[in-house]
């Protein structure tokens, strides 16, 4: 990377965003600005007609946007591009959305509240092909795949009792359940006994067993 630009192009329904990020990254001396877009629809028309000296090396992508969002674009910037690095850049950490974008392909998932020196070691992370997330990101990915899992699994369980056995199996207590799921304790209590009379189980232990032997909890 010594002597070399990093090209970016910044995408962002957001004019502000872009142009602040724009502004940010003109002042760092090894990255280079090539492009702006909107949308992804706009981004494979960029894409399309750049010129070998200003296509980009990466592209920090919003997430929620309107035509293609952030995980479609993803998508179809890979599959013309595969070696395409690219980062995402949003203010939502739902869970989903997490493993919808990593699913998609992107390199890294980066929440606009990080620091400016936080964005750029992201951004020269993924521009050498390494992922780069913070704690919290990480956790909802975590999460998000393990959430996956247990639905695509038949047990007869509702949502709310597979939400229940995964942060039984954490080691959560009922308090900290119902501070997490924003229900009540007395509530929990309910789930954990329609948990033990379906799993024909006798204690929470046995359920935190059975969780990780359904593989529905990720070491």
């Amino acid at each position: 990377m010594e002597g070399t630009n990093i090209k970016v192009l910044i995408v962002d329904d957001h004019d502000m965003v872009r142009m602040g990020l724009k502004t940010y990254l003109m002042l760092e001396p090894k990255f280079e600005v090539v492009g702006e877009a909107e949308h992804g629809g706009k981004v494979m028309d960029l894409l399309r007609d750049a010129a070998p000296d200003s296509f980009p090396d990466l592209i920090l992508m919003d997430l929620m946007m309107p035509v293609m969002n952030g995980a479609e674009t993803t998508r179809a910037v890979l599959a013309q591009y595969p070696t395409m690095k690219i980062v995402i850049l949003t203010s939502f950490l739902e869970d989903e959305l997490v493993v919808d974008a990593i699913e998609a392909g992107a390199l890294s998932y980066v929440l606009k509240t990080v620091s400016a020196e936080e964005l750029i070691y992201a951004l020269q992370g993924a521009y050498r092909g390494m992922p780069v997330m913070t704690g919290d990101v990480s956790q909802a990915l975590t999460r998000g795949i393990r959430q996956r899992t247990v639905k695509g699994d038949n047990t007869g369980l509702t949502e709310r009792e597979k939400e229940v056995i995964l942060l039984i199996a954490e080691g959560k207590n009922n308090k900290d359940i119902a501070e997490e799921l924003h229900i009540s304790i007395k509530t929990v209590k309910t789930h954990v006994s329609n948990l033990l009379m379906k799993c024909e189980l006798e204690d929470r232990t046995q359920l935190a067993i059975y969780a990780h032997r359904k593989g529905w909890v990720l070491n």
